[in-house]
């Protein structure tokens, strides 16, 4: 048995930045790659400001680690998120509560550790980002002590008996969208591009320029790539189909709309993220319901993608309930513990939501490295290319884990 000795944190940084977006809808203007305008959501002191992470290093009896990053998503505090992550704020808590509770257990006992991190979460506020970190670094101190990867690790503990393959990548093109796509469509990526259509600035009053953008990417697609290339388009829309078309979604004007979507991407298949944002978690499972059973009925190949209010296990699993998407995103950041993504894309398997292993640009390296890990061992439908916005450094921390670890599994 090896035993955990200690567990300490050190203040690193965030893949990407913390976007206050209800300042950025509300009131906040460009201004070059920042935002002017006053910032409106708790715990932000700028519109922009960039993201911050705490690596959490668990020490083992015999001079091991294990090693995991404390990382929120992007537009922390908004959706029913946790509020912005402040790593100075959580290092003490980490290094006494956390480490005292954690110090003399068996590393090798991953789910067991992960309960206790959430036990103490039952009663003392532990940010989201914390348990995240914590969890992360368990996982690593298990695997370091067996002598196995990650995905072994958990393959184990939830009896999953299947090869681990690597699975198919997502990567976000951030505001760069045309240039950034170009780079994906060489290495071809499997699902792209992302898109960033954040205001109906963005979108076109009438959406114009979303229709105008899927056809210029399916065209590239096809002088750029092999005729063997057949990408899934992905494009994240932050609720301006909401902003643009007034309710009810199951209307002809709102089907037609995504009608023309469907025919801008053609011949490559089409899915929508947060195409209608609403303010709570059932208003949202239900203007989203709403939509996909009008799209569904009007035989449109378009799907839905669910985002905003679903940011934890409970969340992922009344989406999925009540069939209100064909994709729901598992934000790994807002879900806490690592576990509760393992379980949450283990619920989407065998129902007709697919499950997408996201996270946020704002995250490091270790966490894509471990959720690489989590998704050879639970083979979600995609996975997201993180960190950051600048589309090669992301995929090739993804691909390349994926591989690696896939290798030495299989081999």
């Amino acid at each position: 048995m090896t035993k955990v000795a200690n567990i300490t944190a050190v203040e690193t940084t965030g893949g990407f930045y913390f976007d206050d977006k209800e300042a950025i809808v509300a009131n906040a203007e460009r201004d070059g790659f920042l935002y002017k305008g006053e910032v409106i959501t708790a715990g932000f002191t700028d519109v922009r400001q960039p993201a911050e992470a705490a690596s959490v290093i668990i020490e083992l009896e015999d001079g091991r680690t294990g090693l995991g990053d404390c990382t929120a998503v992007q537009y922390s505090g908004f959706g029913g998120r946790d509020t912005v992550f402040t790593a100075e704020d959580h290092l003490e808590q980490i290094e006494t509560t956390v480490s005292e509770a954690l110090a003399g257990q068996d590393a090798r006992e991953f789910t067991t550790n992960v309960e206790i991190l959430s036990d103490i979460a039952a009663t003392e506020e532990l940010h989201t980002a914390v348990r995240y970190g914590v969890s992360q670094a368990l996982l690593d101190a298990a695997a370091t002590a067996s002598g196995q990867t990650m995905t072994e690790v958990i393959g184990a503990e939830y009896s999953i008996d299947r090869t681990p393959k690597p699975v198919p990548i997502y990567c976000q093109s951030g505001s760069d969208r045309r240039r950034n796509a170009e780079k994906m469509i060489l290495k071809e990526v499997p699902v792209l591009p992302h898109g960033l259509f954040n205001s109906v600035a963005e979108i076109g009053p009438d959406g114009e320029r979303l229709l105008e953008y899927l056809e210029w990417l399916s065209d590239r697609v096809t002088e750029l790539s092999s005729p063997e290339y057949d990408p899934t388009f992905h494009v994240d829309i932050y609720g301006t189909v909401g902003e643009i078309f007034s309710p009810p979604y199951d209307r002809n004007e709102v089907i037609d709309y995504f009608a023309a979507l469907g025919d801008a991407a053609s011949p490559y298949s089409l899915q929508v993220e947060s195409p209608i944002e609403a303010g709570s978690r059932d208003d949202q499972i239900r203007v989203l319901g709403t939509l996909r059973d009008a799209l569904t009925e009007c035989s449109i190949p378009v799907d839905i993608i669910a985002d905003e209010f679903c940011n934890t296990y409970d969340d992922v699993t009344a989406f999925v309930d009540a069939g209100a998407v064909d994709v729901v995103q598992i934000k790994t950041p807002d879900l806490g513990e690592i576990t509760a993504s393992i379980d949450a894309v283990q619920y989407c398997e065998n129902t007709d939501t697919r499950a997408y292993l996201g996270g946020s640009c704002a995250e490091t390296d270790v966490s894509a490295r471990v959720c690489a890990q989590i998704a050879l061992a639970t083979q979600p439908a995609q996975i997201l290319a993180k960190p950051g916005m600048g589309v090669d450094e992301g995929y090739q921390i993804v691909a390349n884990e994926m591989a690696r670890t896939s290798y030495r599994i299989n081999s």
